[in-house]
């Protein structure tokens, strides 16, 4: 019975870059969970359409650049030729960008703060009434919004940008989560540590170096990310509303002083 409680069977989900890194680990979780459909977006069509063939036939490519007004309304448009409602929304598409403070454009902040910050709101704002005409009072349709421990706590690199939207993200989806759960929609986040990604590519390439420096000995695991997911859009984590859970090892709470 109690396992019952972490089953997505049924389920619909959107998992925006979904192709690769975080994305497909939780992509290919929700699956797992027995998730009906489960749509991914990449910006890249190839990689896209691979990963869904990869992930089976209930994976479904919708290729799209959310960066933009226009590319989120392109994407809701085509979903909604294949469903009427959302139960789960993941907003995980994201982009960084490094460098000196001096040297630090404008581009830098713009490209970041549309994919990492704006579009996670207006891709809600646009499913709003899909994610609202699949929940309830007793199973709330869920947004799960991809922030960062680099939202919660300083990392040496001078990615000011990417620091920024991270900690945004997180208290957007407080404000988030305190509107949308009077419609049945609870909203949540999710900030991962050190996972082995194109966007991580320090813990990818050099995992047992990085590992030295997580309380737990270790970097993350496709399962460890994918099992936090799980548990958040399924109905164990019904009640959970507006909490950013980190994935990390123990390196926020380290860096606070807790360990």
């Amino acid at each position: 019975m109690m396992l019952d409680m972490f089953s997505l069977k049924g389920r619909t989900a959107i998992v925006t870059g979904g192709s690769r890194g975080i994305g497909k680990m939780i992509a290919r979780g929700f699956l797992e969970a027995g998730a009906a459909r489960v749509y991914i977006t990449s910006r890249k069509p190839s990689q896209c359409d691979e990963t869904a063939a990869e992930l089976g036939p209930n994976c479904i490519s919708l290729p799209q650049d959310l960066s933009t007004l226009e590319g989120i309304k392109s994407f809701v448009d085509r979903y909604l030729e294949h469903e009427d409602k959302l139960d789960i929304l993941v907003n995980n598409a994201g982009a960084a960008w490094g460098a000196a403070f001096d040297e630090f454009p404008e581009s830098g902040w713009d490209k970041v703060l549309n994919l990492n910050l704006k579009s996670p709101f207006f891709l809600t704002q646009a499913l709003h009434g899909a994610l609202k005409k699949a929940g309830t009072h007793e199973r709330p349709a869920k947004v799960i919004n991809i922030a960062s421990i680099d939202g919660i706590r300083l990392n040496p690199q001078e990615t000011y940008s990417y620091h920024a939207s991270k900690a945004g993200l997180i208290y957007l989806t407080r404000r988030m989560a305190a509107t949308l759960i009077a419609d049945h929609i609870a909203v949540t986040a999710i900030a991962p540590g050190a996972f082995a990604s194109e966007m991580n590519r320090v813990a990818r390439d050099q995992g047992e170096e990085v590992a030295k420096r997580i309380p737990s000995r270790r970097i993350g695991k496709d399962e460890d990310m994918a099992c936090a997911a799980i548990y958040l859009a399924s109905a164990a984590g019904d009640y959970v509303v507006g909490d950013t859970i980190a994935v990390d090892g123990g390196v926020a709470l380290a860096m606070a002083g807790g360990l």
